[in-house]
């Protein structure tokens, strides 16, 4: 049997390395390793996205549509980069959670102030972050959104620390980054553990991720839309409007942000707190990977695997509906007790019901490595049953069920699929041992990213591109895929340059003449809004 991940990414084999005469090629100014491949290939024009979207300290999504520094983003990206630049990877992270605010959140946006105001909205004079946030701790000399975003972070920073060991500990890298991530993980599991079963709450769609999914109809149907003469949608300078969230959903988001502005951001008092899967599986698996992290620091992590257990316990008994084969939401502002979705039987205990929709982030459970085995093996069917038709109808897993009356293959995230969501399925089938699954699964996610010119969404039954061109973390996670299939080659940089920033890494392990990243469980030191 093969080993176990405690971090939800199972081992991968390594491969040989890339050929001696495989090129690095400038690109403004800075230069981006390519394996050998031709001048086409998939790597090279995947670094090429990143580099053109790097802006000095970090890398924003795309240019156009999303001009800023996003959380969750920045965390897969940073997943991506490590194969690129180990450096310009940590230093992605180092950007996002220096905004981290005194109360542990980690913003969702962190605003580029040589960006114009009217480049994006909300914008920074919308969230008023140094003044309205003011109690809540937010930063005085940079500017960021007062919501939050999935925290995958400890996941990324310590596959990032991995693949140069050296370079982090000569640049004391997860020593000044285990503070930030051990505050921010305590306020979620304090701050927002709204529905009091021990799993973090979102307050705003956008918290989550999957900014318009009909998860959201039924919480947000009780929220008062901000007039539409109050904003302007930036977003529909870039998109399709039929593409986009609808002016009433736009209009409910914007009144939701206002109004928890308008509290100082403090928690517990809004319209709207969700307890989501997706959201809280990352968590899961970043408490253990902030385990790993403590125990490179020389701590046991014992206790927040453990943590991470109970996490697991907590998001099966609330989340999980057998009778449906997956995880639901659960709305915590239903104004119900007793807590059971129609028709399901899962969610016991505390106030609140599931909500009747099936989105992908139900499915994502999968890559907790302390899942039980009959639910990952009931998601796996549901994964590739007719509400989602993975290697069946669908080429890439729909953000949202097949068969919902909501389902729509182009409207954001109510129907296209997502290269962020696959890609952590992708883990989840291997982790559970899914492996020919996987394997298919990776093909999709690389012929579609390189077929759309790597955009931010596609159609999931032909792979037509969606929203923005040269998306950050569809480049990023097509990197990420490229280096760490099972049996193909591992990147290699030569002589232990930095692929990206032309650096030495240092003199710790690992720096010294060419390395393979080893991302193995037993590897030592080794809308956005």
């Amino acid at each position: 049997m093969a080993p176990v991940s405690t971090t939800g990414i199972p081992p991968r084999a390594s491969g040989p390395p890339s050929p001696p005469h495989a090129a690095e090629i400038v690109r403004s100014g800075a230069p981006v390793y390519d394996p050998g491949g031709p001048p086409g290939s998939l790597h090279l024009r995947a670094s090429r996205v990143l580099d053109g979207n790097w802006t000095g300290t970090s890398t924003v999504p795309s240019r156009g549509l999303y001009p800023h520094q996003w959380s969750w983003d920045s965390a897969f990206i940073a997943i991506g980069l490590r194969h690129l630049s180990p450096l310009r990877a940590q230093t992605e992270l180092e950007t996002l959670l220096g905004a981290q605010w005194a109360d542990g959140r980690v913003p969702h946006i962190v605003f580029n102030p040589s960006v114009p105001l009217d480049a994006y909205f909300p914008s920074p004079d919308f969230w008023r972050s140094s003044t309205a946030g003011r109690a809540a701790g937010a930063p005085r000399t940079v500017q960021t959104s007062g919501i939050v975003q999935p925290p995958v972070h400890a996941l990324a920073v310590w596959l990032v620390h991995r693949a140069d060991p050296g370079l982090s500990r000569a640049r004391s890298f997860l020593s000044r980054m285990y503070p930030r991530l051990a505050a921010w993980h305590r306020y979620l599991l304090h701050r927002r553990d709204l529905g009091g079963g021990g799993l973090a709450s979102v307050v705003h769609p956008w918290e989550q991720g999957m900014d318009n999914s009909p998860c959201w109809d039924a919480p947000l149907s009780r929220v008062t839309p901000a007039p539409a003469r109050s904003f302007r949608r930036a977003d529909l300078d870039h998109g399709a409007p039929e593409d986009r969230p609808t002016d009433l959903d736009y209009g409910r988001y914007v009144r939701l942000a206002a109004d928890y502005r308008d509290r100082g951001y403090i928690d517990g008092g809004g319209e709207f707190a969700v307890e989501d899967p997706l959201f809280n599986a990352l968590l899961i698996a970043s408490e253990h990977a902030l385990a790993e992290i403590a125990r490179e620091l020389g701590a046991t992590g014992t206790a927040r695997h453990a943590r991470a257990e109970r996490l697991t316990a907590a998001l099966v008994e609330r989340l999980w509906d057998p009778a449906e084969g997956m995880f639901f939401c659960r709305d915590e502002r239903s104004g119900a007790s007793g807590g059971d979705r129609a028709g399901g039987s899962g969610g016991r205990g505390g106030r609140g019901v599931l909500i009747p929709e099936r989105s992908v982030a139900g499915l994502l459970p999968l890559i907790l490595p302390a899942l039980p085995r009959d639910i990952a093996a009931t998601l796996v069917r549901t994964a590739g049953g007719p509400h989602f038709g993975l290697g069946e109808a669908a080429r890439l897993a729909p953000s949202y069920d097949l068969t919902g009356e909501a389902f729509d293959p182009h409207r954001y995230w109510r129907g296209p699929a997502w290269f962020n969501t696959n890609w952590l399925l992708e883990r989840g089938l291997r982790l559970h041992g899914e492996h020919g699954r996987a394997d298919a699964l990776r093909a999709a996610l690389l012929d579609t990213a390189g077929e759309s010119g790597f955009a931010e969404y596609v159609d999931p039954f032909t792979g037509e591109a969606c929203g923005a061109l040269g998306f950050s973390w569809t480049a990023a996670l097509t990197l990420d895929l490229l280096h760490e299939p099972s049996g193909a080659p591992s990147v290699v940089s030569p002589q232990g340059r930095d692929a990206l920033t032309d650096t030495a890494p240092g003199n710790g392990a690992g720096s010294a003449g060419q390395r393979t990243f080893d991302f193995g469980a037993d590897a030592k030191g080794g809308d956005r809004g």
